[in-house]
């Protein structure tokens, strides 16, 4: 496996964040090839750490003042073998093709235990949405998307939201595939509006699969979240609704966060201030503090400072280092699960797993999302339209099934609970024998 990943890092320099997620994947393989020794024949492992398609392309816009703006944009189409590509879009500063190679390779594994048909991508581009006007984020999505269209398909790679990119981007970006192909392909993004081809709780449902996998997690030790203390950093789509589902299973939510700070309510979150603050208003999570009796805003510093019985990092990658997660089992936190993608530095998961704190990784935790991004392509497919009762019902069973796999797998592997390994194994071979099946492609 060495030898494997100092290949990876050679032949993609300076890319840090993908060599960390390889690297995660890697460390996991070993007893798989010595179990399947055709893997290693078949040079799948080398296979899957090369994606398909890298696309990298300029994206020229013109902003309210008539200056002419040029971004980067990216789509890293890694692996098919399951499915057609899919995979959010992110825009923000920090996007560089590391980030989305990262962000790809992790996608392909996250997709495939949700068992549904669908391979993994990624892409997006180093604009930031924050600040401009809808009139300037419409003709940055127009110049994006005339790139873009020529590369995605519903049969090809099917792109969703990620950070930067809500219902408003995805609008933007459908109409302008749709003007250029002069096709209503509602199958080719995913995360579209209810009244056109969109899918009840898809907003919601990277938060609401992690609280359901907490609650997995938890029922295999015979508790519940009943009476749980909880954490979770970010104040995004992804942590707004961990906290409301978290509250509705039982647990209290004491703090949530955003790049400026936190804030600690020990009575709960007020779902609905915090909607207000943020999704409405889009202002600063001190707005909450300020309107909320008994809430406390405390200006940077670490929400992981904050005592609890579980924590949700739902916010962005290596959010939680070593330090934060010492803090965390010293105070008595037992379980972790990753709203976020890759938000626990590898250091950090060694602490808790020494600590035997259940950690549950990205790719599984938050799977909820995609998973839902892939119902929406079921309805698209046979032009139906599911109720929100129903769309919740089948993501809390695909939540159920990738908790069984990655617990069978650890199990299989002989580290139960050990939920990195079993999601890292499940997910791994399902992708290597479809690319068995298919031959040297």
């Amino acid at each position: 496996m060495h030898s494997i990943y100092d290949l990876v890092v050679h032949r993609n320099p300076g890319e840090d964040e993908f060599h960390q997620a390889v690297r995660e994947v890697l460390d996991s393989l070993g007893p798989v090839i010595a179990r399947h020794p055709e893997y290693a024949d078949a040079r799948v492992i080398e296979r899957i750490c090369e994606p398909e398609r890298q696309i990298i392309f300029r994206v020229p816009w013109v902003d309210d003042s008539g200056r002419v703006e040029i971004n980067r944009g990216f789509r890293v189409e890694f692996n098919s073998a399951l499915g057609p590509y899919k995979g959010g879009l992110r825009f923000h500063p920090s996007v560089y093709l590391g980030i989305v190679k990262f962000l790809g390779f992790e996608q392909v594994f996250k997709n495939a235990l949700t068992g549904m048909p669908i391979g993994g991508g990624k892409g997006g581009s180093d604009f930031d949405p924050k600040g401009r006007s809808d009139a300037e984020v419409m003709r940055f999505c127009q110049s994006f998307m005339t790139e873009l269209y020529r590369h995605i398909g519903e049969y090809t790679d099917v792109p969703a939201g990620d950070i930067g990119v809500g219902g408003r981007e995805i609008g933007y970006l459908f109409g302008q595939y749709k003007r250029i192909t002069n096709r209503y392909e509602s199958g080719v993004l995913t995360g579209k509006g209810i009244g056109w081809g969109g899918s009840a709780v898809r907003k919601e449902a990277t938060g609401y699969g992690t609280a359901f996998f907490v609650q997995e997690m938890l029922r295999e030790r015979g508790e519940s979240l009943d009476g749980k203390k909880v954490v979770v950093s970010g104040s995004g789509n992804v942590a707004i609704y961990a906290v409301e589902k978290v509250h509705e299973l039982g647990g209290t939510v004491v703090a949530c966060s955003d790049s400026a700070g936190y804030v600690v309510d020990e009575a709960g979150v007020d779902v609905a201030l915090l909607k207000e603050v943020k999704e409405v208003e889009r202002a600063r999570i001190s707005e909450y503090a300020e309107r909320r009796s008994g809430a406390s805003y405390f200006a940077g510093g670490s929400i992981w400072d904050v005592p609890c019985d579980v924590a949700l990092p739902c916010a962005t990658e290596n959010e939680l280092d070593e330090t934060a997660a010492r803090t965390l089992v010293a105070q008595g936190c037992t379980v972790v699960a990753e709203g976020a993608n890759m938000p626990t530095t590898p250091a950090g998961v060694a602490t808790f797993v020494d600590a035997g704190v259940l950690f549950a990784p990205g790719k599984a935790a938050n799977a909820g999302g995609v998973a839902t991004s892939a119902l929406e392509m079921q309805q698209n497919a046979s032009r139906d339209s599911w109720t929100h009762d129903h769309a919740e019902t089948r993501l809390a069973e695909i939540m159920a099934g990738i908790h069984a796999r990655c617990a069978e797998a650890a199990d299989d592997y002989g580290r139960p609970g050990d939920y990195v390994l079993g999601a890292n194994v499940s997910g791994f071979i399902r992708v290597a024998d479809a690319m068995l099946a298919m031959g040297v492609v």
